[in-house]
């Protein structure tokens, strides 16, 4: 008899597949942008005793948002390929949700949003200045008449 192939399915399994992708995610660029702040760093860095963190919460590179067992280890990280290529993106702005909207055309023109040309409040906005310029229209000519 001959023994039948295993099937070697860990490769196709979803779900296995998600589990390990969540286990490996990290902070954000824009999240570590806010970490970088000077109020929030000093938080960071001198953090409580944890045990629940490795090196005790004690030993953290804001940058990468890692926790490392020993100051030696963060110092070798420092040095290393994968801080210096995030201190590189971290130098770019993070993308807001200002350059999302200016991306699909909703920008501001002189501090006016485009979008509010059109609209019910809009028109009322306009029909108050038309008033108010009518209303400063007549008010000229009863002044000249006092002044002549």
């Amino acid at each position: 008899m001959v023994r039948m192939r295993r099937k070697r399915m860990h490769c196709n399994n979803k779900e296995l597949h998600n589990r390990y992708k969540t286990k490996r995610r990290t902070k954000d660029l824009d999240q570590i942008q806010d970490d970088l702040k000077p109020e929030n760093k000093t938080r960071l860095v001198n953090m409580p005793l944890d045990e629940d963190l490795p090196g005790l919460g004690q030993h953290y590179c804001v940058e990468c948002a890692k926790f490392y067992i020993d100051n030696e280890t963060l110092v070798r990280h420092r040095h290393g390929r994968e801080h210096k290529r995030r201190l590189r993106d971290l130098k770019e702005p993070a993308y807001t949700q200002k350059d999302a909207e200016a991306a699909i055309g909703l920008s501001t023109d002189n501090g006016k949003a485009v979008s509010s040309l059109f609209g019910p409040q809009s028109l009322l906005a306009l029909k108050q200045k038309n008033d108010a310029t009518a209303a400063a229209e007549t008010a000229k000519p009863q002044q000249m008449d006092v002044e002549g």
